[in-house]
């Protein structure tokens, strides 16, 4: 058996290349390239995205009303009851 799982297969010339996380920069250009790019894509996308939405909010909130005033007893019916 001898084989770890690591170490199935045997695969030649192919070179892998890593660096130190000391070396990594984690958060490079986040302020000039990062928020004016997420703003970019912001005003690009918001006028595809929001029209929708708001429509669905509104259909939503009419139907939501309209189902708890359809649902409500009528006072009326019971105004003779003792």
């Amino acid at each position: 058996m001898g084989m770890q799982f690591g170490w199935l297969a045997r695969v030649n010339h192919i070179v892998t290349y890593t660096i130190s996380p000391f070396e990594l920069r984690a958060f490079p250009n986040v302020f000039s390239k990062g928020v004016p790019n997420m703003w970019r894509r912001f005003r690009s996308s918001f006028f595809r995205v929001a029209p929708p939405l708001i429509g669905a909010y509104v259909i939503m909130d009419w139907a939501n009303a309209s189902y708890i005033k359809y649902n409500r007893k009528n006072p009326a019916d019971y105004e003779n009851e003792e």
